[in-house]
């Protein structure tokens, strides 16, 4: 099984490595195929953890390829789990987003995995079904072919095929349309929080799309709006007020966040808010708020990986 990320590792059997080695020369691709599966980096680790307990227990010699025998593993996981996870997401209080993770900012250097990991895209693949959403997460963010699909699920190449064509077709007809590489979104990043950090509200509405959309989760754990907030008049408002009622011993970073650049601010040391755009041209058209602290601990490292700005 190769993938995108297999191209330059050659298959090699289970019987060839060291246990312990030929897992964790896997464990960030089995991670991030999780992860894209499920949206929850807590749950994607779990499922990692689980897949080197199975791991562990098999006859190693039995094994011709480790590379597909731990994706077949970790894909079947957390489909199971998204499964069992889909009633606590309908009852979820306000909007659901994804759990944020901190990523390098060369994954922009590969544009599918980039938007496969962006917010943007997270929450359109929460409305696919979990075998669609891992199919299509296998086929457009690692490349793997619609055979080696079918071998990972337990399907025939046909049904594989019927599977990508109907999650592509419900994907692209709800992504955001967004082009800014790292310096723009940088840059508008940059605006809108100097305009945030001084309560400017005209100058926030130039910088945000007509019919921008503010979606923001605090899980019923923090206070934020539990439904969409929508008009740059309303969003603007809305954000210059909160800028202005930072939390106690606050600090602010610059951080690549999920594939895109991203404000994380810490209280106390640890991640309080995350606020992540999306920039068509140089115009922001979404902002994605994320304040519910249990779905911010993969962050705990910002303030070593981060870029301190001064906002307050």
């Amino acid at each position: 099984m190769a993938g995108r990320q297999g191209d330059q590792q050659a298959a090699r059997s289970g019987a060839d490595q060291d246990p312990t080695a030929a897992f964790d020369a896997e464990r960030d691709l089995l991670f991030g195929v999780a992860y894209r599966v499920l949206g929850r980096a807590a749950d994607a680790e779990d499922v990692v953890q689980d897949a080197w307990l199975r791991w562990r227990e098999v006859d190693h010699a039995e094994v011709l390829d480790t590379r597909a025998y731990l994706i077949r593993v970790v894909t079947r996981l957390a489909v199971d789990r998204l499964r069992s996870a889909q009633h606590r997401r309908e009852t979820y209080v306000g909007p659901w987003l994804p759990e944020p993770i901190l990523t390098t900012p060369d994954i922009a250097d590969d544009v599918a995995l980039a938007d496969s990991v962006s917010f943007a895209m997270l929450v359109v693949l929460e409305t696919l079904s979990p075998l669609e959403r891992a199919v299509f997460v296998l086929r457009e963010a690692f490349g793997f072919s619609y055979a080696e699909i079918g071998e990972v699920i337990g399907r025939a190449e046909d049904a594989v095929r019927q599977l990508a064509r109907r999650a592509r077709q419900h994907v692209e007809a709800r992504r955001p349309r967004f082009d800014a590489d790292q310096t723009t979104q940088r840059d508008a990043t940059q605006r809108f929080l100097a305009a945030c950090g001084s309560g400017d509200v005209e100058g926030l509405m130039r910088l945000l799309a007509p019919d921008v959309a503010l979606h923001s989760d605090g899980g019923g754990v923090q206070k934020a709006p539990r439904r969409l907030i929508l008009g740059a008049d309303k969003v603007a408002r809305f954000l210059a007020s909160i800028a202005q009622q930072p939390p106690p011993e606050a600090r602010a970073y610059l951080a690549t966040v999920n594939g895109q650049v991203a404000l994380v601010v810490t209280s106390h040391g640890e991640p309080n808010t995350v606020i992540a755009l999306d920039v068509s041209g140089t115009t922001i058209t979404r902002i994605h708020l994320l304040a519910n602290p249990e779905k911010l601990t993969a962050l705990d490292d910002v303030s070593e990986v981060g870029v301190p700005i001064d906002l307050w």
